[in-house]
């Protein structure tokens, strides 16, 4: 299992625990869009593009993700698993 994908499975494991869904987001005809919806209870929810230890998104995934942003939803990006935690606290405190 590469890093991403191990990353990718802890935040799952951790939403999940919280009562919520990190839901895979794949959106055919509109590429570059953030690897996870996280759906957590109270309404809470966020995008998540997750990438291994020290990547950074590409040029069009930083696009969808000002989109996003612009309309208003919460995005982060995730290249280490003691990232995971604060993300979610912050998408909880939001």
């Amino acid at each position: 299992m590469d890093e991403e994908s191990r990353i990718e499975r802890h935040l799952r494991v951790l939403v999940k625990k919280m009562g919520g869904m990190a839901v895979k987001f794949t959106s055919p005809g509109l590429d570059g869009v953030p690897d996870r919806i996280v759906l957590l209870p109270g309404r809470k929810i966020a995008f998540v593009e997750l990438k291994a230890p020290g990547k950074k998104p590409r040029p069009l995934q930083i696009k969808r993700m000002r989109q996003l942003e612009c309309l208003g939803f919460p995005v982060y990006v995730v290249d280490r698993v003691e990232q995971i935690g604060g993300v979610l606290d912050e998408i909880c405190a939001t």
